[in-house]
């Protein structure tokens, strides 16, 4: 580890102890730093030992408080509603039994990968470091019967993530115009330039701020709606901070072109205007009347959204590929436990084809081409690499966690939209309109891509999970964690 990083996890280690809730803050924004990898005894990265590093910190300076509460659960159960008030406890966790069948799952998930580095490593970073994420949001941010302090709590996870969307979206924009910092040839050539701002590939800027514009977008009318003639400058500044990140952000998706990341998050705003109140629901389903029935008046259109839906262009053909491929390797013997966590590609090879022919010039005689024209094969030829999932987000968590997993994360992403909608009469519904949009994102954009099996992506779904919990403590009555 150089010199460099050893001073930063210093300072960090100060700062944890000092002000632990700027340590959390700090590590909200700085979610995509998982790209900086290291050896430290084993391979990480700085996102990783920040979040060991807080939560150890805080761990030993609540070791008291944490043991009492563990003893309760013991004692009354873990699924327990309520705590006697002078024994001080903060139990159950929302989400709690989810958040333990989850570390279960995927632990005996590593045992069927046979305990391999790799695979440890996966479920570090993608479940176990989450879901203290997790715990840290809920223990730091929102004291038990303090609504102010909660209310406060909710700002304090908004502000790091738009700050990180801000750098994010702004290096890109930048990519946009001058190339810079493009590994790739293709990508970064002007003609098919693809932005990847601080990632290694195009798809993970969609990954990354998609989900979040919708979050922005219920935080920046919750702010309007709450605007007051006594705090007007203020406000005024930080809705045009929050419109802002919106708009950078919109753009990083769209010269990244992320399609997936596009859709589902055209998606999430028509969500978002169908709940936010009578007026702008009829004017979202005539919008999308309108554009409907503009888009199939225009052949060229038509065509071209008729292509994407049925996944008949290149992306959607390679896709379906691989979904019949890994459905060949679930129903041989990996149907209930799947393959292991990090083995997909090692399960998938024997079913794998190395290619497809694809018509890429919409010739009505491309089949009979095939078969007979063996120059016109070579020419139509398209080599399918094995990729490190299955581009489904069922599938992927069926793969790596078996058929429990995926049943699992189903029902933990309804869980999400039946606490979000309850959350919708309260006065105060626009950010949970705008987490339920956020969620449809992750869903949507899910069904062609991996939104979840990555270091970012893993700690932002529990990042969004714990705001959707601390708004559902505020709207509650005893203000105690469910």
């Amino acid at each position: 580890m150089s010199i460099v990083l050893l001073i930063f996890l210093i300072f960090y280690l100060i700062l944890a102890i000092k002000k632990i809730d700027w340590a959390l803050m700090l590590i909200i924004f700085s979610l995509p730093l998982y790209v900086v990898r290291f050896d430290f005894i084993i391979p990480t990265t700085i996102l990783e030992l920040m979040i060991l590093v807080c939560f150890a910190v805080w761990f030993i300076k609540n070791f008291k408080q944490i043991t009492t509460n563990i003893k309760y659960s013991f004692r009354h159960g873990i699924l327990r509603h309520s705590a006697p008030q002078d024994d001080r406890v903060r139990v159950p966790y929302p989400f709690a039994l989810e958040i333990v069948l989850l570390l279960i799952i995927s632990y005996i998930a590593v045992g069927f990968s046979g305990f391999s580095d790799s695979a440890l490593g996966i479920w570090k970073a993608y479940f176990f470091e989450p879901v203290l994420v997790f715990i840290l949001i809920l223990n730091i941010f929102c004291k038990k019967n303090v609504e102010t302090h909660c209310n406060a709590s909710l700002q304090k996870i908004l502000w790091p993530l738009s700050l990180s969307a801000f750098f994010v979206s702004l290096f890109a924009i930048y990519q946009k115009f001058t190339g810079d910092f493009i590994a790739n040839p293709l990508w970064a050539a002007e003609e098919t330039r693809r932005v990847t701002s601080i990632f290694s590939y195009p798809n993970a800027v969609g990954l990354f701020l998609a989900p979040l514009v919708l979050v922005f977008e219920g935080w920046l009318v919750s702010v309007i709606k709450n605007s007051t003639p006594n705090t007007e400058k203020k406000q005024i500044i930080k809705i045009s901070y929050i419109s802002l990140v919106v708009m950078l952000s919109i753009l990083a998706i769209f010269f990244a072109k992320s399609e997936g990341a596009l859709i589902g998050a055209v998606a999430g705003l028509i969500i978002f205007g169908l709940f936010f109140d009578k007026k702008m629901r009829w004017a979202t389903i005539v919008l999308v009347i309108v554009v409907g029935l503009g888009i199939l008046s225009y052949q060229p259109t038509r065509d071209y959204a008729l292509k994407k839906i049925t996944l008949k262009d290149l992306s959607g053909e390679i896709r379906k590929q691989q979904w019949r491929e890994t459905w060949q390797m679930l129903k041989n013997k990996k149907f209930f436990m799947g393959t292991g966590l990090n083995n997909y590609q090692t399960s998938i090879l024997p079913y794998h084809q190395d290619g497809i022919f694809f018509d890429f010039d919409n010739d009505p005689e491309f089949r009979r081409h095939v078969v007979w024209n063996e120059e016109y094969k070579k020419s139509h030829w398209q080599p399918v690499e094995i990729y490190l999932y299955p581009h489904n987000i069922f599938l992927n968590f069926w793969t790596e966690l078996g058929l429990a997993g995926a049943l699992l994360f189903v029902w933990i992403i309804a869980k999400f939209f039946v606490i979000g909608f309850k959350n919708l009469g309260q006065e105060k519904k626009y950010l949970p309109i705008g987490l339920i949009g956020a969620m449809v994102v992750t869903v949507v954009h899910g069904l062609v891509d991996v939104p979840y099996f990555k270091n970012d992506l893993a700690v932002m779904f529990w990042v969004l999970i714990a705001l959707l919990s601390i708004i559902n403590i505020l709207n509650r009555e005893d203000k105690t964690i469910i």
